[in-house]
């Protein structure tokens, strides 16, 4: 799978806004930026992956573009996937960035100690 590096030009740049300290690494087919060692945006091919607070994830399924994440089968709370043609303005993709980045605080590392 490739990246969509404006995708992930967009995101560095909110990101630095934000002024928070991320860190990038490779994984679910993507890059993920990491805040607080917490996955908090994955920028993929056509689409973002967002971690948002799980108690909100069926009313962000509904909004356009969204999808769930599923792994092994099972639908993951608190990940969703937003297709890039829900990202066409700095506005839509802002909105998923302060969506992860607010969760964020309240998020689990999974960082191993």
């Amino acid at each position: 799978m490739s990246l969509n590096e404006k995708l992930v030009a967009r995101i560095r740049e909110l990101l630095a806004a934000a002024e928070k300290e991320v860190e990038e690494k490779r994984m679910f087919g993507g890059l993920c930026f990491m805040v607080d060692d917490k996955m908090c945006v994955c920028a993929r091919e056509s689409s973002i992956m967002v971690r948002i607070d799980p108690a909100g994830s069926d009313e962000a399924l509904e909004l356009p573009g969204v999808t769930p994440m599923v792994h092994n089968g099972r639908g993951m709370k608190g990940y969703v996937y937003v297709d890039e043609t829900a990202l066409t303005t700095k506005k839509q993709l802002a909105y998923w960035v302060n969506q992860a980045l607010a969760f964020n605080r309240f998020a689990k590392s999974s960082k191993k100690k």
